[in-house]
């Protein structure tokens, strides 16, 4: 069983930054692939940024490539998502997910089995 609990999240202006922080618990946290998820007001949750166990593999959504960055620390059992140059339309709650296969981060045909509660990102213009 591993529970995720999301925090960093608030109101920013437009181009500004903030970090997300996932926390986890669980001893087998290094062997999890992580990701982090957004569901906009109105739209479904869409896709990130994943990271790998070993951190071997990183993706990333069109939208988030070039201004988000998704790093973990296993020793902390904890996995960011720094937001830079953010926009109006990065506006959604983040929600950090974890799942063994990787490919159910960055596929949406089978979402991942374990997710926060989610933090709520707001980017005013």
């Amino acid at each position: 069983q591993v529970q995720l609990v999301e925090s960093g999240g608030g109101l920013v202006q437009a181009g500004g930054s903030l970090r997300l922080s996932c926390a986890t618990s669980g001893r087998t946290f290094s062997t999890y692939n992580m990701g982090w998820f957004r569901q906009p007001p109105g739209k479904e949750r869409d896709f990130v940024a994943a990271v790998s166990w070993s951190s071997g593999r990183i993706d990333y959504a069109d939208s988030a490539k070039g201004r988000f960055t998704i790093s973990r620390d296993n020793a902390k059992k904890m996995v960011f998502l720094d937001m830079n140059s953010l926009k109006p339309e990065d506006t959604a709650v983040y929600y950090c997910a974890a799942d063994l296969d990787y490919m159910r981060l960055v596929r949406a045909t089978t979402p991942p089995r374990y997710w926060g509660q989610g933090t709520q990102v707001t980017v005013s213009s």
